[in-house]
């Protein structure tokens, strides 16, 4: 360990008010150390600009090749076409993919970004609706970071995604046009962007048709099976009338669908349905669910794409958005008469 290295440690150490052996442990172990102290750390590391010792810069010179795809639920089927398509990319680049799982969980993130800060991997391409309020502040200090399908607040970072706010009000727009009017919205967890769009697209479209909107028809989950089928258990329960669910993916969609049927309830001669994603299970289930198509394996090849720039030195913080499409399939029909307005 080299003197400069020594004075430098200290010095953070000093101004945090902790051990070199914690400082050590923060930079290099963030997820063994308490939140409160390792904030402490990374404030006073950017505070004296901070750099690790002359191995770790000689390590963050170095490539090895892999970039990891950080996913909010790896059970999920809908990222399954978007790793094909940044393995892809990544594999015509030169690159290895590594996948993670978020698990919904902020401090699990923050430890990804660490790993790359540390150059366990070259990159992250992000797929998830929140980002550690630690690291947001200190956005000079991160590494190569792609958004992808998810954005965050005040995160200017390249990005790649969908209109998710007009593709939700084409979705509702077509029950209308079937004569729905009474439509309940299945949202994601709310206030994040993603599921925030959806929602704001969902209740453009109502206003547009002047119809007026009830909070009761609206229920936040975190886009699983399970979110779906609770969310229409809750308002069975509450004996809310609805003819119709926009859900805001397939997969909370496919929950209903199950909720429904237990209840008696046919689709879509009862309650018509629509999802959002198109993964593998929508044209797979009976009846097959009209759905909003996410170009998933092209977002992939352009999230990886843009991982690439960076990685090359290429600081633009450029925004893709890609187009959907409304793929009509079984699990819609026309609201029947004298039901619209119950």
């Amino acid at each position: 360990m080299n003197k400069d290295h020594v004075s430098n440690i200290r010095e953070v150490a000093a101004l945090a008010g902790v051990s070199t052996a914690t400082v050590s442990r923060a930079l290099q172990q963030p997820d063994k150390v308490r939140a409160e102290t390792r904030k402490k750390v990374f404030d006073a590391v950017e505070k004296i600009n901070f750099s690790p010792n002359a191995h770790a810069r000689s390590f963050r010179q170095q490539s090895n090749q892999t970039v990891i795809l950080l996913v909010r639920d790896i059970g999920n089927p809908f990222y399954l076409e978007i790793y094909k398509g940044v393995e892809e990319a990544a594999s015509d680049a030169g690159y290895k993919v590594l996948m993670g799982d978020a698990r919904n969980d902020e401090t699990r993130v923050a430890n990804y970004i660490e790993m790359v800060r540390q150059k366990q991997a070259d990159g992250l391409i992000l797929m998830t609706g929140h980002f550690p309020e630690e690291q947001a502040k200190r956005l000079d200090l991160l590494p190569p970071i792609v958004l992808a399908s998810e954005t965050v607040p005040g995160l200017d970072l390249p990005t790649v995604k969908v209109d998710n706010k007009t593709a939700s009000k084409d979705a509702v727009r077509y029950l209308i046009d079937a004569g729905h009017r009474r439509i309940a919205h299945l949202a994601g967890p709310l206030p994040e962007n993603l599921a925030a769009d959806r929602f704001e697209g969902y209740r453009q479209a109502l206003a547009e048709a002047g119809i007026d909107y009830n909070e009761d028809l609206v229920t936040s989950g975190d886009y699983s099976i399970e979110a779906g089928r609770h969310a229409v258990l809750g308002m069975l329960s509450k004996k809310s009338a609805f003819t119709a669910i926009f859900a805001s993916s397939d997969q909370m969609a496919i929950g209903a669908i199950s909720e429904l049927r237990s209840h008696g309830l046919a689709v879509p001669d009862d309650v018509s349905v629509i999802g959002f994603d198109d993964i593998i299970f929508a044209n797979a289930i009976e009846p097959p669910l009209t759905t909003v198509r996410q170009p998933r394996r092209e977002m992939g090849r352009q999230a990886m794409a843009l991982m690439v720039e960076r990685l090359n030195g290429q600081k633009t913080n450029e925004t893709i958005e890609l187009k959907t499409e409304l793929v009509i399939r079984g699990s819609v029909a026309p609201c029947a008469p004298g039901r619209s307005q119950t």
